[in-house]
């Protein structure tokens, strides 16, 4: 996302949380590549978030990278989940502009930004899908069934496990 975009999100809307879903939003389509992060080009999972909050100044920008594709299949350390830590607070129940991580393997390692409380639909890049998409979490047959925790950069820290993530409709 260019800073031009993003400056323009920023200005034409006082609601941050907007701003996260319209940029979120501007991802839709682009294909799926592990460890990417060019709109239009490739992107995966993590880099998404870390392209939207840290292009819209929510987050200082860092780079996760590199990873593996197969990280959390051989790991019990939860990566993903601390780079989340650093800027943001678990809650029980996720707003538009929050993220969902879900546990894909042996750890937090699947995510997207939600777009709709209820029903909570998420964008996420999805490597069997091989794009980023938006979809209703209770709808997606994998995602449906896996363990799930919402974080907020907006809220005060909760705790919170959510099995299955349609629970917290």
């Amino acid at each position: 996302m260019t800073d031009n975009l993003c400056s323009a999100l920023r200005r034409t809307s006082s609601d941050p949380r907007f701003a996260v879903v319209s940029a979120a939003r501007l991802w839709l389509g682009t294909p799926y590549h592990h460890a990417a992060d060019i709109r239009g080009v490739g992107v995966d999972c993590a880099m998404i978030l870390v392209r939207v909050f840290c292009d819209l100044g929510l987050v200082q920008p860092f780079d996760p990278r590199p990873y593996t594709k197969d990280w959390m299949l051989h790991r019990d350390e939860e990566k993903y989940l601390g780079f989340l830590l650093q800027s943001a607070r678990e809650v029980e129940r996720p707003e538009p502009g929050d993220v969902m991580l879900f546990r894909v393997g042996r750890c937090f390692s699947h995510g997207g930004i939600v777009t709709e409380a209820n029903p909570l639909t998420i964008v996420h890049a999805y490597a069997p899908a091989r794009c980023v998409l938006e979809e209703e979490v209770a709808r997606h047959p994998e995602l449906a069934k896996r363990p799930a925790k919402a974080f907020s950069h907006w809220a005060e820290a909760t705790s919170s496990v959510l099995h299955p993530p349609s629970s917290v409709v």
